[in-house]
This record gives structure tokens, C-alpha cells and sequence, in this order.
């Protein structure tokens, strides 16, 4: 098993997402954040007691900013070529195999990331146990 290179404690300043204003009251209106743009609406006035707005303040910290819970960063592979140039950094990235490799190839590079000692995240996917 490939342990990363170091394990920096991950803090996240905010975990709840940014609701949109007034998508509490009408259905038609979702959650998903926009910006609030009426002439007169407190929260694009940011009045005491409206909800908070994304600022860059929220932004995590550069070290941990894509890293997994595991502490490898996520790099997508679609072939042997990209397995291949993870081997110097097998310590900082874990392989995540593309949605579009089919099976057959999934196998073959699961197979070879072992060898180089290279993590795949989803190394279970597609992969069915031979009956016989």
C-alpha cells in the first residue's frame, strides 16, 4: 500500500454550501448560489443578519487545496502513457482511471500501476469476478 509523501491535516473553513437568496420562499427559484443584483436587496448590501456571499476569504489553504482525504492529489489516466509518468510522483498523486476506458484496458492498467506502486482510487470499478 503507497502511503503519501506527507499527511497535512485538511480544514475546511466552510462546508455548507452558499443558498441563493429567497430560495427558501419560492420553488421555482433553487438553491444554487447566484449573486444578488436587485437595486434594493439587503443581501447584495450585506445587512446585518442576511446570508454570508462567497469572498475569497473562504479559499482553502494552498497546501491541502485538492488534496484528497487520504492525502494524494487526484491525476486522471486514459492510457499507459499518463500511468507511466505518475512513477516519481507515485508519493503526491493517486491515478484515477478516465469514465471512458473500458474494462478490458482497466484491468491491464490496475495490473501495471501495482508494478510502478502507484494508488488507483478506483481500481475496483468495471471489474467483474470470473465465475466458474
Amino acid at each position: 500500500m503507497v502511503r503519501p509523501a506527507r499527511k497535512v491535516n485538511i480544514v475546511k473553513k466552510r462546508t455548507k454550501p452558499f443558498v441563493r437568496v429567497q430560495s427558501d420562499r419560492f420553488k421555482r427559484v433553487p438553491t444554487s448560489w447566484r449573486r444578488p443584483v436587485g437595486i434594493d436587496s439587503r443581501t447584495r448590501r450585506r445587512f446585518k443578519g442576511t446570508r454570508p456571499h462567497p469572498k475569497i476569504g473562504y479559499g482553502s489553504n494552498k497546501k491541502t487545496r485538492f488534496l484528497l482525504p487520504d492525502g494524494f492529489r487526484k491525476f486522471t489516466i486514459e492510457n499507459k502513457a499518463d500511468l507511466e509518468s505518475l512513477v516519481t510522483l507515485n508519493r503526491t498523486y493517486a491515478a484515477e482511471i478516465a469514465h471512458n476506458v473500458g474494462a478490458k484496458k482497466r484491468v491491464l492498467l490496475v495490473e501495471r500501476a501495482k508494478q510502478l506502486g502507484v494508488k488507483v482510487t478506483n481500481a475496483d470499478a468495471r471489474v467483474r469476478s470470473v465465475e466458474n
